[in-house]
């Protein structure tokens, strides 16, 4: 990471230097969404040396999501009240405590344990990264390029998960894919005291503990009930239950932040900003984009065209390094062209990709059939995510930058989470229902175009909503 250079704004005076705050957010940033795909190729592993159930093995990544998508809002107002120097050190902390467990553990419940613990830290440090980029970077280019660092950031750490995972796992153990974290976050603990010394520490209010109970349940009993949809079907009491719960916890969390809370965890008066409101709605659609971009497309390149885990993230990193550069490019590019432009720009790309994506078969091949389409999507997901991300924490209070993060950081997990289940059902529904007309490679191929036409109509949604959102140009 290099600095943004002299028309960048340095960092607050009394903290560390600007390209030092900005590199620790990213490589936080990285660790936390690196650590929601990794496992994932080490998984076989663990099922074997630990005797997992097939439906506990899940838990090994469900249980990082739930606790991260749970705990987000939480982590953000804390982050407010007690300043993000001392939450993103926590979360640093309890990350790296739970990933040692993980790496040590010798029992399924116990790695399960580690893991929502670490889902639990990374909800602490997510929105202590955007609270600190919104704090340090206070002028329109330097924050859009803080945002697209952030944002490129993120997205190297989710696509470097199946090949670091493989790799680790293939050559070491898959122990040592939770262990790895350790010597870094002790590293990265450093950093935080040191570049954030000086920084806000915070302010002297209560946590608002009835909306911290009530909204962090029903984030997790929403997310939970989404879940099981997968393997329960939508009209399982199993799914049903849960969702329910999670939202009539979600009004009551409403209400009681409307009417009852004197220190809201999330004041209400937030979403009187546009670019709050319309931006964490844009992002709750952009979850759905994200899920049929990374999950779905490597799904159809192991399921339909048969490549290994490891292939299918060494394939797919043609678009990782697409979306870094568009995404660092559309950053530079925001605080003179706008937010509306960028982002119906990156729908144009969301529509052409996957509509060109729906067109492929079991015969198509990589080149011609993945290769291209993916490469214009990321295209997209570079141009919209860190536009987004800056437009729903864009006007915001200085004392309200780690909530502003946790309610944008929400919005695009939960968006995530309800666009797995919903696509993952769509796909699964129309491949059974070609089975009986096609040969099963064909049939899954179908299920996966589905998702992918699906997923286009998602494009076509943002675009609509997204002229709703502030200019944010500077004249």
């Amino acid at each position: 990471m290099t600095s943004t250079g002299t028309a960048t704004q340095r960092a607050r005076p009394h903290a560390g230097p600007a390209w030092l705050i900005l590199s620790l957010a990213c490589a936080c940033q990285f660790m936390v969404i690196l650590d929601a795909s990794i496992v994932n190729v080490a998984l076989p592993s663990v099922r074997e040396d630990l005797a997992f159930t097939p439906t506990g093995l899940a838990w090994v990544v469900n249980g990082y999501l739930l606790a991260f998508a749970g705990f987000m809002l939480l982590g953000g107002r804390a982050a407010d009240l007690f300043g993000p120097r001392r939450m993103l050190v926590a979360g640093l902390l309890s990350f790296s405590a739970s990933s040692l467990v993980g790496g040590l553990a010798t029992t399924p419940e116990l790695l399960v344990a580690a893991r929502v613990a670490q889902g639990a830290g990374a909800a602490m440090m997510a929105p202590a990264t955007l609270a600190v980029i919104n704090t340090s970077f206070t002028e329109p280019d330097a924050r859009a390029k803080a945002f697209g660092a952030w944002s490129a950031a993120g997205g190297v750490g989710g696509m470097a998960g199946a090949v670091a995972g493989g790799a680790i796992t293939t050559g070491l153990s898959w122990r040592w894919v939770f262990l790895i974290n350790v010597p870094i976050g002790a590293a990265l603990i450093a950093v935080a005291m040191m570049a954030l010394a000086g920084t806000r520490t915070g302010r002297r209010e209560p946590l608002d503990l009835t909306g911290a109970v009530t909204g962090t349940a029903g984030l997790a009993a929403l997310v939970y009930g989404v879940m099981q949809s997968a393997d329960h079907g939508w009209s399982s009491g199993l799914v049903v239950g849960p969702v329910a719960a999670g939202l009539l916890l979600l009004v009551v969390f409403t209400v009681v932040e409307a009417r009852f809370a004197t220190q809201p965890m999330v004041p209400l008066r937030l979403f009187r900003i546009r670019g709050v409101a319309v931006g964490n709605g844009t992002l709750l659609l952009f979850g759905g984009i994200a899920i049929a971009m990374w999950y779905f497309t490597s799904l159809f390149l192991q399921n339909v065209l048969g490549f290994s885990a490891l292939q299918a993230g060494l394939g797919q990193t043609p678009a990782a390094v697409t979306f870094v550069v568009i995404a660092r490019w559309a950053a530079a590019l925001l605080p003179r062209t706008g937010v509306r432009p960028l982002v119906l720009a990156g729908c144009g790309c969301f529509v052409a990709g996957f509509g060109w994506l729906a067109q492929a078969h079991a015969g198509s091949g990589y080149v011609a059939g993945v290769l291209g389409p993916t490469l214009l999507i990321a295209a997209g997901i570079g141009l919209t995510f860190p536009t987004l991300m800056a437009a729903a924490t864009a006007g915001v209070p200085e004392g309200d930058a780690g909530i502003a993060g946790g309610l944008a950081n929400t919005a695009s997990q939960v968006g995530g989470s309800i666009g797995l289940a919903v696509l993952a059902t769509a796909a699964g529904t129309r491949a059974a229902s070609e089975a009986g007309d096609r040969s099963p490679l064909d049939a899954l191929a179908v299920g996966y175009d589905l998702v992918f036409l699906m997923a286009a109509g998602l494009g076509l949604a943002i675009a609509v909503v997204s002229v709703l959102l502030p200019r944010h140009r500077r004249d």
